[in-house]
C-alpha cells in the first residue's frame, strides 16, 4: 500500500543551473546526484520535510516523448508569511505572475511564479 509522497520529477534542460535555482534561490538541499547513459538526475529536499524529494532530470536521449505541458500543473510549497516570501525572493530575481497573492479555496493566499525551466512553481499560505 501507498505509504508517502516519495518525490515529484521536473524535466530540465540545464541540470547545473536548476540545481542552482533550487538550491541557491528556493534553499533545498542537494541529497544526490548522479547520471546513467541517458539522464543526468538530481534529488533535492528541504531540512523540515527530508523524505519528500524533487527530482530533477536532464535526459541525454529521451526515454519517452514529453509534452510541454504535462498533466501536473504545477509544484507547491508551502510559506508561513506571504508577502515576506514575496519580497525575499523578488530580491533574488523571482518574477510573480501577479502583482498581488491570489485568495485560496480554504482562506489562504497564494501566488506563481516560473522555474528555470518555465515549470509552474507556487507559494501558498494557509489560513
Amino acid at each position: 500500500m501507498i505509504r508517502k509522497i516519495e518525490h515529484t520529477a521536473i524535466i530540465v534542460k540545464d541540470i547545473e543551473k536548476s540545481i542552482r535555482f533550487y538550491t541557491e534561490i528556493l534553499g533545498l538541499k542537494l541529497r544526490l546526484r548522479g547520471s546513467g547513459p541517458d539522464r543526468e538526475m538530481a534529488f533535492l529536499y528541504l531540512d523540515l520535510q527530508p523524505d519528500v524529494e524533487i527530482e530533477l532530470i536532464q535526459d541525454f536521449e529521451p526515454i519517452v516523448k514529453y509534452q510541454p505541458f504535462g498533466i501536473m500543473n504545477h509544484l507547491a510549497f508551502s510559506v508561513n508569511h506571504l508577502n515576506e516570501t514575496i519580497g525575499y525572493y523578488m530580491e533574488k530575481g523571482i518574477k510573480f505572475l501577479s502583482d498581488e497573492p491570489k485568495p485560496t479555496l480554504d482562506g489562504g493566499r497564494m501566488i506563481l511564479f516560473h522555474g528555470p525551466d518555465d515549470e509552474l512553481l507556487q507559494f501558498v499560505e494557509r489560513s
